[in-house]
């Protein structure tokens, strides 16, 4: 006969329903600052994987469970809830701030297949459960008030193992190894600390200080091919700003900023008019109907992307090397296009 798993030592075992073990367990973290998987199943009188398997329990029913070092020589780990969370008000939303969810929602489409999408899904799945069937079908109706209309999409169905991971890193502050195959170059392992999880046109770009780099890089998730999490927190820099990061960027690209002058003709200026392209931007309308928009941003390619969007209605007059490189990218598509390529 196959031998039965023993029973931890020091408390009789237990006869309850696995309902009941969670109620203690949540009771004892509660109470304590922290506790091992040993002490838990002793105290419970059950075996660790009954402790191991509770735990992921109270995980995912949404408890902010962490995992730190014991500091012990026996390399063990303590476990505990985010201070202060159980002294958290319940949460009230009134009509229009459940509309603005139910479309904020709509917006984030280009999310499909990620945990991310899915946390929201429950989080409104949870408001619904609790209001009338007329009023979640107003609702309904109010989120199909706005249509979203995306292009060229990614798709991140295939990456859902990798957000998950690198949504657990960012949620604890656990140091992670993140396997990078960068454009056309072979992949490498960085030592990361991940700061942020960054949007950029419809595309998730994960901030990170590279140990093995000595810096900040910007890893686009797309190309992550696998990511491992240590046990290991690390402390955020207590001057650390995402946006401060990219404030001189005209994108993403972290260059040195430059003064550009673009001037863009009557046909198109009041388009350009009506958004804000840079926090430094400057605009100065011009007698024939023209606009000269002036700003101090870094990068380049993603300036040059932006200019070609508007052909034929610019003109680029500063800086010399951005009028350069934006004449000879003309030129280039030019001969390509009567080459016949």
């Amino acid at each position: 006969m196959a031998n039965r798993p023993s029973r931890p030592a020091g408390r009789p075992s237990r006869r309850y329903s696995q309902a009941g073990r969670l109620h203690d367990l949540i009771r004892l973290l509660e109470a304590r600052n922290g506790a091992t998987v040993e002490e838990l199943a002793e105290e419970c009188g059950v075996t660790r994987r009954t402790v191991y398997r509770d735990l992921q329990a109270i995980e995912a029913a949404g408890y902010p469970l962490m995992r730190e070092p014991a500091g012990d020589e026996r390399g063990r780990v303590v476990y505990r809830f985010l201070t202060g969370f159980s002294r958290i008000p319940p949460i009230t939303f009134s009509l229009p701030e459940l509309m603005t969810l139910y479309l904020c929602r709509g917006q984030l489409g280009f999310l499909q297949g990620t945990p991310f999408l899915d946390d929201l899904d429950a989080v409104l799945g949870r408001i619904r459960a609790g209001l009338p069937p007329r009023s979640v079908a107003h609702l309904e109706r109010l989120a199909e008030a706005v249509t979203p209309r995306f292009q060229g999409v990614r798709d991140y169905r295939g990456q859902r193992e990798i957000l998950e991971q690198l949504r657990q890193a960012l949620l604890y502050q656990y140091r992670c190894t993140v396997r990078y195959a960068p454009a056309r170059r072979p992949a490498a392992d960085y030592l990361c600390d991940p700061y942020s999880l960054l949007f950029y046109k419809d595309a998730l770009y994960l901030l990170v200080f590279a140990h093995n780099r000595g810096g900040l890089r910007r890893l686009l998730v797309d190309r992550i091919e696998a990511v491992t999490v240590s046990g290991e927190r690390f402390d955020m820099p207590e001057d650390f700003s995402a946006a401060a990061v990219h404030q001189a960027a005209f994108g993403l690209v972290d260059e040195q900023p430059e003064v550009i002058r673009i001037r863009f003709l009557a046909e198109v200026a009041h388009l350009v008019r009506e958004r804000l392209w840079h926090p430094s931007q400057q605009l100065d309308d011009q007698a024939d109907g023209s606009l000269i928009l002036t700003m101090q941003a870094g990068g380049e390619k993603e300036v040059l992307a932006w200019l070609y969007s508007w052909l034929p209605h610019l003109q680029v007059l500063a800086p010399e090397g951005l009028r350069r490189s934006f004449a000879d990218g003309l030129q280039q598509a030019l001969q390509k296009d009567l080459s016949g390529l």
